[in-house]
């Protein structure tokens, strides 16, 4: 009955509907091909940088490994920079690669570039690479461990709940937000939290080639700026992305102009990135003020 008393406005609202669908699939499809770099269009006779980024908060890992594990076997990539800009994250993944970089720098030089904030996690990460390239006023250092957890229980009491757990062992519940933390879950978390400050300041010394009492003096979770961290030797040069694609192309023996290549991110679509760079941007701000819960860097 519509289509026979409007059949102007039957054909308008048809072609406006067409016409809206296919703007929206063809911005998708436009908008999902969109790469890190152009540069990624490089020869693949060409010697090349290759350059992955540390984004984030750290806590999945795999990608990153994969990225440095990719162009580790890829004889046209001479050296690799680490392009990091993370506030840090959670230990295992910050350690995972961590590791990866040691392993690679028994094949190809690894040099870590600091943006904004390369700090806890993030630094950790650093230390292991040939060299470090920050800007003078990157955040970074955050040398520490912080374990946090969140007492509730008055508010339950406000609301009636009276919460019931059942464990198996004394220190299985330890942290539990519904109850007082007893002296003993509190030094058992302290010693455990000492423990991986140790492979910290460890990792660093190691790294760096500093000793350990030197690191351990500014391991008191302070933050420095890549100026301070330069002047301690916890960096070795001032200077941006384009010094760190630079300095790699020099360990890596290529003479000229170096070129640099990007990781290509092949998973993800477009809208994904966009959802995944605003959680990004929240737990960043987080992390900075060290609110999450459990360890972290």
């Amino acid at each position: 009955m519509f289509s026979r008393r409007h059949p102007y406005l039957h054909f308008l609202l048809i072609f406006s509907t067409i016409v809206s669908v296919s703007t929206i699939i063809i911005s998708l499809i436009v908008l999902m091909g969109i790469k890190y770099s152009t540069q990624n269009d490089i020869s693949d006779a060409e010697e090349k940088v290759g350059v992955i980024e540390v984004k984030g908060y750290i806590a999945d890992p795999q990608e990153t490994i994969q990225d440095i594990r990719r162009y580790r076997e890829d004889n046209s990539i001479k050296a690799i920079v680490l392009r990091i800009d993370s506030p840090g994250g959670s230990v295992g993944p910050s350690q995972e690669i961590s590791r990866e970089v040691q392993r690679t720098l028994q094949d190809k030089k690894v040099v870590a570039s600091l943006g904004a904030v390369a700090a806890s996690g993030g630094y950790y990460i650093a230390a292991a690479a040939s060299g470090i390239v920050a800007n003078p006023g990157t955040i970074t250092g955050s040398i520490g461990v912080i374990m946090g957890f969140t007492d509730i229980q008055g508010l339950l009491q406000k609301i009636g709940i009276t919460p019931v757990v059942v464990k198996s062992g004394q220190y299985k519940d330890t942290g539990s937000p519904v109850r007082t933390m007893t002296d003993a879950e509190r030094t058992l978390l302290q010693t455990f939290s000492d423990q991986i400050h140790r492979q910290f300041i460890t990792a660093i010394a190691e790294g760096r080639h500093i000793e350990y009492e030197k690191v351990a003096a500014v391991a008191d979770g302070r933050i420095l700026s890549g100026e301070n961290a330069h002047e301690l030797g916890l960096v070795d040069r001032l200077g941006n992305l384009e010094d760190a694609i630079a300095w790699a192309g020099e360990m890596g023996g290529i003479t000229g102009k170096v070129s640099a290549i990007y990781a290509k991110d092949k998973k993800h679509t477009f809208i994904k990135r966009l959802a995944e760079s605003s959680l990004h941007e929240m737990m960043s701000q987080l992390s900075a003020y060290h609110f999450f819960a459990g360890y972290v860097l």
